[in-house]
């Protein structure tokens, strides 16, 4: 248990390094997500008068919610392909803890870094639309959580494609666009939706911020929707993981770039 704390701990501390080293990289994938969002207000308020009040709501909750499943949807494949590039990602299958718990705790990682990347840019989206919404921790936190876990397992498939295959960014890119759809999926019409990844956590996180509506006051079917969709695609997504690795070690070009 203690090596994996330490292990935690050096993973962690490894990404906070790299944050602050580069500070512009750092800053300007901040700024760009804050002024994406700062068009799409401002436009839209120019265009749409206050009808975007109404809606508003419902945006910044989306919004959150795809700053924070990009960054941890993102964070593995860019982990694989960044560790093949420094010639290091060799290193990793030789720990003594295994390469699967190297990954998993990775993903902890980049969970907790989405989460507070997410808050950040949740804070600066009430402060410049003057908005409230409902903060309670102990329902957006479990909500949020297992909204992202299943764009952690569609992360997973693009980490264990960026294996073999090593420069996927473009195609990962696309699936971004994905995630919009997801998010906005009218899951209140059509609850079959809610199967799709991230579709129920969104739907769920909306009401829980726009509706004041608390964890135990969600119906038990709602909530069982996205434990399994959220355990469903976080498992499917490590099985394709671990395939594709098993396949880049046996043509052996982990180590090649």
């Amino acid at each position: 248990m203690n090596e994996h704390l330490t292990l935690l701990r050096a993973i962690a501390k490894k990404k906070v390094v790299l944050l602050v080293r580069y500070p512009v990289n750092t800053l300007s994938q901040f700024i760009s997500i804050y002024a994406l969002f700062a068009v799409l207000f401002f436009g839209g308020s120019a265009v749409a008068g206050p009808s975007l009040t109404e809606s508003l709501g419902g945006i910044i909750v989306g919004f959150f919610l795809f700053t924070a499943a990009i960054v941890a949807y993102s964070g593995l494949s860019w982990n694989m392909t960044r560790e093949a590039q420094w010639g290091t990602l060799e290193q990793l299958f030789m720990s003594p803890l295994g390469f699967g718990t190297v990954v998993s705790l990775k993903v902890v990682v980049n969970v907790c870094y989405s989460i507070v990347w997410g808050a950040v840019i949740l804070a600066m989206m009430l402060l410049t639309t003057g908005q409230s919404l409902a903060l309670d921790v102990l329902t957006v936190g479990p909500l949020l959580v297992l909204a992202l876990a299943s764009a952690v397992g569609i992360g997973f498939v693009f980490g264990g494609l960026a294996l073999p295959y090593k420069r996927i960014e473009n195609a990962f890119q696309l699936v971004q666009w994905a995630f919009i759809a997801f998010i906005g999926a009218p899951v209140g019409q059509y609850e079959l939706l809610g199967w799709l990844p991230l579709a129920q956590g969104s739907y769920l996180l909306r009401r829980a911020m726009e509706g004041s509506v608390s964890l135990w006051e969600f119906p038990a079917s709602d909530l069982g929707v996205l434990v399994v969709t959220s355990v469903g695609y976080l498992a499917l997504g490590y099985y394709c993981f671990h395939r594709a690795q098993r396949r880049a070690r046996r043509q052996g070009v982990l180590g090649h770039y």
